[in-house]
């Protein structure tokens, strides 16, 4: 391993002397008669590893020592003298010497020393530079990952929201990452070492959903054998995220409205209601107002929730970012499967930068799963994803995406089609059509009946 040394020693001789064996080594050497002039070298270029005498006239390898201990770059450093002492050691240790040799100097064990100190600046530089690497993977926010407009307007409000207790709305397409986002802003916030509690409003029914939310006392329904707190209750001193909020049943939204206003919760059963210190974070995949305007909404809960809107762009609206996914996903189920992350083919990145990813990030993290799932080679390639890209036509190379398809079905509509797609497929088995929806079943069966498809 070879590197640019500067020897300082004000004795000619020895200058000549170390110079001719470490050059010998493969080293570039150069020399300084005194410290000031050593650290006028240093300053115009950086070396690799300083080796210094002790007793020097102008200045002294003390002093140089801790000018060179204030340098931003600083190299490693050696103390070769022929007056050592212990004071004078330690001295030199305390300035960042990393070593202390006594002339006459054996050049095996000089050689020892250089080449430990460099296999020594070796690592270190290396670990600076995995350090910047995983910083830059990921991002300011943890687990968040993208460099697009999008994603960087959505740490800047993350940034200017941490610090407070405001409630926090996060709109955006399922497979988005709105809980990331959600614990994210938990993490950075002051009440980080308080509860993260996530609720799903549509996977149970009203009743349950409001014993679940606003606890119980003993009693007041059937199977209630005792006393209940619920989620707000359980999330006292952090954060509470209530995903899918639409879902949240009109006749249980009053209830919920003075919950979010005052902050206190009235128990099932209860006479008293209970104050509660919570950060509120709201998730929905539908438009709120049109939510409002139809009057499956109440207008004055949407106003209380929607203080602060985190709107979380699909994908396929930001296409810089599909990259940065693919490498964090790899390196993700690279630890989760216990193997060494898989190289990705040029050809399979760029049929996974034409996709136009329907399902969002969590869509490409499937895709990745599966190729790790299915294949044992080192790399991936256009075999590993195409099987899971199939169902949908690549965009052409270059073309935007849209901001709107061309044909836009009301949103009802178009959810009704769907259930009703999936129970067919399933011939009528509704746990497997809920299977294919990815919903619960409590909320197929509340979508059936809304829709009279049973």
């Amino acid at each position: 391993m070879s590197a640019r040394i500067l020897v300082v020693d004000d004795e000619p001789n020895q200058l000549v002397t170390i110079s001719r064996i470490l050059g010998r080594q493969g080293h570039e050497v150069l020399t300084a008669e005194n410290g000031a002039r050593a650290l006028e070298k240093v300053r115009a270029e950086p070396v690799d590893l300083l080796i210094t005498d002790l007793n020097m006239p102008v200045m002294d390898g003390m002093a140089l020592l801790r000018e060179v201990e204030e340098l931003p770059a600083r190299p490693a450093t050696v103390v070769l003298t022929g007056y050592g002492t212990i004071q004078s050691a330690v001295e030199a240790m305390k300035h960042g010497a990393a070593d202390y040799l006594i002339k006459p100097c054996n050049p095996d064990e000089l050689k020892l020393v250089i080449d430990h100190q460099l296999e020594m600046r070796a690592l270190r530089t290396e670990v600076a530079n995995l350090r910047r690497e995983v910083s830059r993977h990921q991002q300011r926010y943890g687990a968040l990952v993208g460099e697009s407009p999008g994603m960087r307007e959505i740490y800047r409000l993350i940034e200017a929201v941490s610090r407070n207790k405001s409630t926090v709305l996060i709109t955006g397409a399922s497979g988005t990452g709105k809980e990331l986002v959600a614990r994210t802003l938990h993490a950075r916030s002051p009440w980080a070492s308080g509860p993260f509690i996530a609720v799903n409003c549509g996977a149970v029914s009203e009743s349950l959903l409001d014993s679940q939310l606003f606890g119980h006392r003993r009693g007041s329904f059937t199977g209630a054998v005792q006393d209940q707190e619920g989620l707000f209750q359980a999330a006292h001193g952090g954060t509470l995220f209530l995903d899918e909020v639409s879902e949240i049943p009109l006749g249980l939204q009053v209830k919920f409205l003075r919950a979010v206003q005052e902050r206190e919760v009235l128990p099932v059963g209860a006479t008293r209601p209970r104050k509660v210190d919570v950060r509120l974070i709201a998730a929905t995949n539908r438009d709120l107002r049109a939510e409002v305007e139809e009057g499956r909404f109440r207008e004055d809960l949407f106003y209380r929730l929607n203080v602060v809107n985190l709107h979380l762009p699909p994908l396929a609206e930001r296409p810089e970012d599909i990259d940065p996914l693919i490498d964090h996903f790899v390196r993700e189920f690279a630890t989760s499967y216990g193997v060494s992350p898989k190289q990705v083919t040029p050809a399979a990145r760029e049929r996974l930068a034409l996709h136009p990813w329907p399902g969002n990030a969590r869509e490409l993290q499937n895709v990745i799963e599966r190729a790790f799932a299915l294949s044992d080679a080192e790399q991936i390639d256009l075999d590993d994803v195409e099987p899971a890209l199939s169902g949908a036509a690549p965009r052409p190379p270059g073309a935007a995406s849209p901001s709107r398809p061309a044909r836009v079905l009301p949103l009802e509509d178009a959810e009704r089609d769907l259930i009703a797609a999936a129970l067919e497929q399933s011939g009528g088995n509704k746990n497997e059509a809920a299977r294919l929806l990815r919903i619960d079943r409590q909320r197929l069966y509340r979508k059936i009946e809304k829709y009279q498809l049973g």
